[in-house]
């Protein structure tokens, strides 16, 4: 079969190659006297248990139209934040100041606030217990460090992928780039002491068809994913981005010269690069700790699954097992430490289909009794608290199992969806709509041609019940996302999911085609 995705699948075990990427002016600073500064301080007010994060964030983005530098930004934060307990109550202060004076000064704060605060609380807090271990460096893989790649460099990259477009027909190309950097030095009063650096980026290129007399227009748009690793990434290590763009002109041309679907039951195979937002949404998110407790319920509410299904709920088919792993190489939530000072680890989540396992950080690991963090706390910057966030949340494949021809093969009538798109989900995590950039028939095991508007649609547990099978190692795709929102006011944290082409039964498709009547 011609796959229609090129792609070179990300191996689930490789050892990450890195170069040394610096940060002027953060690894100099004394962040040792900086954290002791604030601890002291805290210690001395009262405070039960504090912790100190120094954190500088950099970003760059550039956008290219048709070849043209459309806009470029870069940006740097940096600062401290400190969380303090005082008589059971957080309080909590951040600011840019990283001096002696300004740390001390932020302890101070975060004490008063937390007085402050006390009147209002229900419970006292209670952390998870967790083993405090020796000092601790991490650094994410970065072989060539992107904001060391000149600006023109840059832009010459992405205008090359809008040439390449624009020579396949295309009427009008975008090109963008977004990376990201986060340096931390972590400290606690329990003598954790982590220092590390992630480094992410997304690159994406748009093709768009215009339709000059109905005023109309077609797009498509790479599926290369979202990774936590450097420059050569947009090189090609890790991704064929070359035979990616220059088949999608012939794709976008296939997909508008295609027939509506048929709404109806179809049986699906989901590629990876479509399936890791279903499983996002409806595996990653519902499996939250602190929507499950109801402590949580900003962008799409809280989630069906309740603390007492665990180890008794039947969320899937036997075929479907997802692992919860801070540490997948590549990983968009792959960290050392979490912003608790836990160490990174991977822990399940579904075993054949039986929900074993949920994510959590040390306070709502607290809240339910458990004996210790799964170690997903995160803060976007500086200025903000740590909330729960997901780690890489991933379907595993088959070891000997099939390709993605096999299980198109094993359908008589069918569809085959390629590409994330839009997606809607309920409040409770049980009811949603998936689109993609492109569905294309599946008729007695082989493909015939793409359909347009459709979406599939379903309830999370009779969906993922329908699974029949999952792809091998050679089908497996490290995707994600990069920018997920969450918590008020709102947090971006970024998370990995990985996942086998997979074949579900009977599953319901709808048309998304709108009829204009005049």
């Amino acid at each position: 079969m011609d796959h229609p995705v090129p792609r070179r699948p990300v191996p689930m075990t490789t050892r990450p190659r890195r170069a040394i990427v610096r940060e002027p002016g953060f690894d100099t600073l004394p962040a040792d006297q900086l954290t002791a500064a604030a601890l002291h301080r805290a210690s001395r007010l009262g405070a039960r248990y504090a912790d100190v994060r120094l954190r500088r964030v950099r970003t760059l983005r550039e956008r290219v139209r048709d070849a043209r530098p459309e806009g470029s930004q870069v940006g740097v934060e940096s600062g401290a934040g400190v969380r303090v307990l005082v008589d059971g109550t957080w309080g909590f202060a951040a600011g840019p100041d990283l001096s002696v004076g300004g740390l001390a000064e932020l302890a101070a704060r975060a004490c008063d606030l937390a007085r402050m605060l006390r009147p209002l609380r229900r419970d006292p807090v209670r952390l998870a217990p967790e083993p405090v271990g020796a000092p601790a460096t991490w650094e994410s893989p970065c072989e060539v460090d992107p904001f060391e790649v000149p600006a023109g460099d840059r832009v010459a990259l992405l205008a090359g992928w809008c040439e390449a477009l624009r020579a396949g027909g295309l009427d009008l190309a975008e090109a963008y780039l977004q990376v990201f950097r986060e340096s931390t030095v972590y400290r606690d009063s329990a003598g954790r002491s982590v220092r590390q650096r992630r480094t992410w980026l997304h690159p994406m290129a748009v093709g768009f068809r215009i339709d000059s007399a109905g005023g109309g227009f077609d797009s498509m748009r790479t599926l290369g994913p979202p990774v936590a690793r450097g420059w050569e990434y947009l090189r090609g290590t890790g991704w064929d981005w070359a035979a990616e763009l220059a088949r999608m002109p012939r794709d976008l041309a296939a997909k508008r010269a295609a027939p509506p679907v048929e709404p109806g039951v179809y049986d699906l195979v989901i590629d990876p690069t479509n399936l890791w937002l279903t499983i996002h949404e409806t595996v990653g998110h519902a499996t939250e700790l602190d929507r499950m407790l109801g402590r949580e319920a900003a962008f799409a509410g809280r989630s069906f699954v309740t603390p007492e299904d665990v180890g008794t709920l039947r969320y899937g088919s036997p075929a479907m097992t997802v692992i919860a792993d801070r540490t997948t190489p590549y990983g968009l939530a792959t960290v050392g430490y979490d912003d608790e000072g836990v160490a990174a680890r991977s822990w399940p989540l579904i075993a054949e289909g039986v929900l074993v396992g949920v994510q959590h950080d040390r306070q709502t690991a607290g809240v339910a009794g458990l004996d210790r963090s799964t170690g997903c706390a995160y803060a976007e910057s500086y200025r903000h608290l740590p909330v729960q966030r997901m780690p890489n949340v991933s379907l595993c494949a088959v070891p000997g199992g099939p390709d993605t021809a096999e299980l198109i093969g094993r359908v008589r009538d069918g569809l085959y969806v390629v590409g994330d798109n839009s997606f809607s989900v309920d409040m409770e995590r049980v009811n949603f709509q998936f689109t993609a950039q492109r569905f294309y028939r599946i008729r007695d095991g082989r493909l015939d041609g793409q359909v347009r508007d459709a979406a599939y649609t379903g309830a999370t547990l009779e969906f993922w019940r329908s699974l029949e099978a999952v792809g091998g190692p050679q089908t497996w795709l490290l995707s994600g996302a990069s920018q997920c929102g969450k918590a008020q006011p709102m947090q971006l944290a970024a998370a990995g999911h990985g996942c086998p082409a997979a074949l579900f039964r009977q599953v319901r498709v709808t048309s998304t085609r709108m009829e204009v009547t005049r």
